[in-house]
């Protein structure tokens, strides 16, 4: 399959990315750390599934559909952590990580 078929995923997979490495250098700020370890574990692990992804899809993995399927599961577990803190940088995160899990999704 060509990657073309993809952009509008691929384009949600770069914006999660940038929003979860985001957020986790503004949870490392944050003055409170230990309360936001979790949301700084997640943001690693869908930034990092999101960037891979993202490159797959644009050299036409034959596992986009498992792979889109992992991402959909760590996007979701990313936004529902997220979504607990009331700051800017943690909402912003969900936004993105509940928009990429439905890009996912439709490709899985």
């Amino acid at each position: 399959m060509s990657h073309e078929q993809y952009q509008s995923a691929i384009q949600s997979l770069h914006e999660c990315m940038e929003a979860c490495n985001h957020c986790y250098d503004a949870c490392l700020q944050e003055e409170d750390i230990k309360m936001m370890a979790q949301c700084i574990r997640l943001d690693r692990e869908c930034a990092d599934i999101c960037a891979y992804l993202e490159q797959s899809l644009v050299r036409g993995t034959p596992f986009a559909a498992e792979l889109a399927g992992v991402c959909a599961q760590i996007c979701e577990a990313c936004g529902n952590e997220c979504k607990k803190h009331d700051h800017d940088h943690c909402q912003k995160c969900a936004d993105a990580c509940f928009k990429c899990a439905d890009a996912c999704k439709s490709i899985a």
